[in-house]
This record gives structure tokens, C-alpha cells and sequence, in this order.
């Protein structure tokens, strides 16, 4: 009876260590899809393509914020239940809380990624150079941005930053205690993955920032490179695809499904 009800114990005190486990996967996800949601009412019409006005920079932080939020946080929920685990195997005080920070600080790194990107394209634009019009230039520059993010996909640096996004251990080999280290390591991380994915952003760009069924492509291709277990293969499929999207702006960009052709 004893040795039943010990069992018994072991199996009770085991389940919540289970639900604990897949917790964060399941809050990350539901907040992506949330984001998801608001990005996809958010953005009902404001597609205009490579012409989609970015509004002012508030309103574009919250916007990206949002975008990236549903874009990258399915992706990261390994590298956030690894942290997790070395918090609590860490003994660190508000082990949840931290993880939580952790998540924060990778956000925090895409939004200065953003605002970078913001300045960089506003930047140009006020200069109001005649030959970046869509019906003169504008489709080459698109197109050439879309086969250099392919390009960029087989140097060494993104081989490097994207070790970084998929190896577990090498976020422990990184670990720093407390809420401040897990802004840290957040961050941190989040460079990381800017570095492997920065190209990919900037072919959205390209094609349309506010392209709902573009972001998801784009969502879709960082968690195949992050994820699979084939980095090579998945690396590969990414540069072909952008290769030929890249061509196809070049030479019929009217063909490119859901593209939005500036008017």
C-alpha cells in the first residue's frame, strides 16, 4: 500500500512539472496567433506593395512590434522552454518571470531592428529619387533586394547567427542569472536571430510589408530554417525559392501571386 501510494504521489507531483514544461510553448503560441489576428484586421487594405506607406514611427513600432510578435515567436519556443529549464534547474527566483523577460528582451531587438529599417527606407524616400518609381527602376531594386536576401543565405555569417538561433546549447553556454541576465540573454539571442533573418525582412520589404499572405510565407520560411533538422536542405529550399521569386520581379512581376503592383 505504501509503496502504491508513493507512486501515486510521484504521479501527481510530476503532472504539474509537465504542465509547466509546455507552458510556455502554449502561451507563445497563443500569443502569436493573437498577434496574428490583430495584425490581419490591422492591415485589411493598407497593402500597396514595394510603395506601402509606413506611417509615423509610432504607429510603425506598434505595428512591427505586433508583426514580429506573430512572425517569430512560434520559432523561438525552443530556444524559450530551453531557458526555462536552466532557470529552474538554476534555482532562479521567479524562474516564469524571467523566461518571460527573456522573450521581451528578443522582442525589444526586432524592434530596433524595425526602426532601423524605418529610418533606412524613409531616409530614401525623402530624397524622392525619380528613377526608384515602380514603372522605372522600382521593380529592378525590389527584385534585386529579393535575390541578394537569397545571396546572403549562404554566407558564412548567416550559417553563423543561425547556429545560434537553433543550438540549445549554445543559449546555456551563453546563460546569465536573474531578470537582468534573462534581458540579456534575450536580446542577445535576438541578435542573432536578426542576423539570420534580416534578409528575409528586407525581401518583405521588397514585396510589401503589410502583405498578410507574404508575412506568413516569410513566418513560414524562418521556422523551416530554425526548426527542421536538416539546416542545409532547409537553407537551400530558402535560396531557391528567393532566387526565382527574385527573376520573376525582375521580369514579370504582374505573375508573382498576391504581390500588390504600385499604381
Amino acid at each position: 500500500m505504501e509503496t502504491h501510494f508513493a507512486e501515486d504521489s510521484t504521479r501527481y507531483r510530476a503532472a504539474p512539472d509537465r504542465v509547466w514544461h509546455i507552458a510556455p510553448a502554449l502561451l507563445l503560441i497563443a500569443i502569436a496567433a493573437v498577434c496574428w489576428a490583430i495584425t490581419a484586421r490591422r492591415m485589411q487594405g493598407m497593402d500597396m506593395g514595394p510603395a506601402t506607406d509606413l506611417g509615423g514611427l509610432g504607429w510603425f513600432a506598434v505595428v512591427w512590434t505586433t508583426m514580429m510578435a506573430a512572425m517569430m515567436l512560434p520559432s523561438l519556443v525552443p530556444m524559450a522552454l530551453t531557458h526555462g529549464g536552466a532557470s529552474r534547474a538554476a534555482r532562479t527566483p521567479y524562474a516564469a518571470a524571467a523566461t518571460c523577460v527573456f522573450v521581451l528582451g528578443y522582442l525589444l531587438t526586432w524592434l530596433g531592428a524595425g526602426a532601423i529599417a524605418y529610418a533606412l527606407i524613409e531616409g530614401v524616400r525623402s530624397l524622392d529619387v525619380s528613377w526608384l518609381a515602380w514603372d522605372r527602376g522600382g521593380q529592378y531594386v525590389a527584385g534585386g533586394v529579393i535575390l541578394a536576401a537569397a545571396l546572403y543565405e549562404l554566407t558564412p555569417v548567416k550559417a553563423r547567427c543561425l547556429r545560434h538561433c537553433r543550438d540549445r546549447q549554445l543559449l546555456i553556454g551563453r546563460w546569465r542569472p536573474g531578470i537582468r541576465g534573462a534581458l540579456l540573454m534575450g536580446s542577445e539571442h535576438g541578435g542573432f536571430c536578426v542576423g539570420s533573418s534580416w534578409a528575409l525582412m528586407a525581401a518583405l520589404f521588397a514585396i510589401g510589408v503589410m502583405n498578410v499572405a507574404w508575412m506568413i510565407v516569410v513566418a513560414a520560411l524562418v521556422a523551416i530554417e530554425k526548426l527542421l533538422p536538416w539546416d542545409r536542405v532547409a537553407i537551400g529550399a530558402v535560396v531557391v525559392f528567393f532566387a526565382l521569386l527574385g527573376l520573376a520581379f525582375v521580369l514579370a512581376p504582374e505573375q508573382v501571386p498576391g504581390l500588390t503592383l504600385p499604381m
